[in-house]
């Protein structure tokens, strides 16, 4: 079983910025490949980016150049550097990982983004 704990989430203003981490727990493959989504009211669950272990990355094109995803292996541990901030980034951010076929997500964390 594998267990992922996000954290640092909160409010911040428009312009703001914010950093989350997510550590990973348990019985982890070598190779995996981790990530943030978010789900805002109303809307369906988004990629926001991804990053495997060997450091490829990929982001959503609403976040391209504000947002960073890096990870750090030998911690399991994932984090997202928010910068700039928008009303629009306002959403509970899962924290991702994904061996193969198999899904794991942590409970979330709620950014709240005000104008």
């Amino acid at each position: 079983q594998v267990q992922l704990v996000e954290s640092g989430g909160g409010l911040v203003q428009a312009g703001g910025s914010l950093r989350l981490s997510c550590a990973a727990s348990g019985n982890i493959f070598s190779f995996n490949v981790m990530g943030w989504y978010r789900q805002a009211p109303g809307k369906q669950r988004e990629l926001v980016a991804t990053i495997n272990t060997s450091g490829s990355t990929n982001y959503a094109d609403s976040v391209k150049g504000r947002f960073t995803i890096s990870r750090d292996n030998a911690k399991n541990t994932v984090y997202l550097q928010m910068n700039s901030l928008e009303p629009e980034d306002t959403a509970v951010y899962y924290c991702n990982l994904r061996v193969i076929t198999i899904l794991y997500w942590g409970q979330g964390t709620q950014v709240t983004v005000s104008s």
